[in-house]
């Protein structure tokens, strides 16, 4: 298989976008981080010359992503699947990243304006009615990933259905009194994963507290990190009373919080149990019970849907809709977990 921008940011240890700029001339990188990954791309036999040749043939064999959030886990497992994929295509890949959703218009109209681009893969976006007329305006085909609009092909998990099976698992297990802490409201994935939990509680004929739901207001990364997690749980254990179970909206907000029972003494599962969501590579070590998104898949079948609606610009709409599947694991069951892991605390928050 071909070397890809993956392999050199891997390599070089810097982001995907980081590489991206070096092979566009970006002035936004160091001169000693540019050295560093064209070392790594001579080294490893990289030839980034697909946009020069496009050029000359008045073709382009670009994708453009617009990706919200680079340095999360689930971002990076899906642009691994949309790498992957593209690696068996002759197309490149450039990438406009945004540390908060109040950029994404901005590089949205970059990758629109200069033509260079074949197609657009715009991730985990709310479709305002401005950006749907943006790119509706746009004569480059568009896929959605981890959003969804009907006029367009989409690929994303059934968020609604995961945070319901969350709340339900944390009910199997004989919790009661049910709290979530979720990342900023803004996020749809997350909107969507609380709907599913205030169903939960509804079918269940629960409570649903207030007081037991944090909601973060960190815009950087939309509250999808440790952090974040880490804070609400102290705010939630600063409540008079407690949750005996706890679903947060993702694995790295869950990280925090586990950071934060241990801090406090707070056993886990038998004085609170805990629940996230996608099922990042470090929750099977520290044994976090999860909802899993075949987030590699997702970025493969992205790629299929462009390429699909490039060949074929009329061709009808798909949507592409994955189950979340539960995972076991000790924060939620203890010893008799599925599958077990080291629960290894503590983790560093920082």
């Amino acid at each position: 298989m071909s070397v890809t921008i993956y392999d050199i940011a891997a390599k070089a240890n810097v982001s995907i976008a980081t590489v991206s700029r070096v092979f566009n001339n970006h002035a936004r990188v160091s001169p000693r981080t540019r050295a560093r990954v064209l070392a790594v791309a001579e080294e490893l036999g990289y030839q980034p010359h697909a946009s020069a040749q496009s050029l000359a043939r008045k073709k382009t064999s670009l994708v453009a992503a617009i990706i919200p959030m680079m340095t999360n886990y689930f971002f990076v497992e899906v642009i691994r699947g949309l790498q992957d994929r593209l690696a068996e295509s002759d197309l490149d890949l450039i990438v406009y990243s945004t540390l908060t959703l109040n950029e994404v218009d901005v590089q949205l109209e970059r990758a629109l304006q200069r033509g260079l681009a074949s197609g657009v893969l715009l991730f985990a976006t709310p479709m305002t009615p401005a950006r749907v007329a943006r790119l509706q305006r746009s004569s480059q085909p568009v896929v959605l990933v981890d959003s969804f609009h009907a006029d367009f092909d989409c690929v994303s998990t059934n968020n609604r259905e995961g945070g319901c099976r969350a709340v339900q698992h944390l009910i199997d297990r004989g919790c009661t009194r049910i709290g979530m802490i979720m990342a900023h409201p803004e996020s749809l994935p997350a909107a969507d994963r609380r709907i599913g939990f205030e169903q939960a509680l509804r079918q269940a004929g629960l409570p649903l507290r207030e007081e037991w739901i944090v909601v973060s207001e960190d815009m950087k990364q939309h509250g999808f990190t440790e952090e974040a997690g880490y804070q609400a749980m102290k705010t939630l254990l600063a409540r008079r009373t407690r949750p005996d179970g706890v679903f947060v909206t993702s694995d790295l907000q869950a990280l925090g919080a586990l950071q934060a029972l241990h801090e406090a003494g707070v056993a886990v599962p038998d004085e609170m149990a805990l629940i996230g969501f996608d099922d990042i590579k470090i929750s099977r070590y520290v044994g976090l019970s999860t909802l899993r998104q075949p987030m590699y898949e997702m970025g493969r079948v992205a790629v299929d849907k462009l390429l699909g609606r490039m060949e074929q610009p009329e061709r009808p709409t798909s949507h592409t809709v994955f189950s979340p599947a539960l995972v076991v694991r000790r924060s939620t069951a203890g010893e008799q977990a599925q599958e077990k892991g080291f629960l290894a605390w503590p983790l560093d928050h920082t």
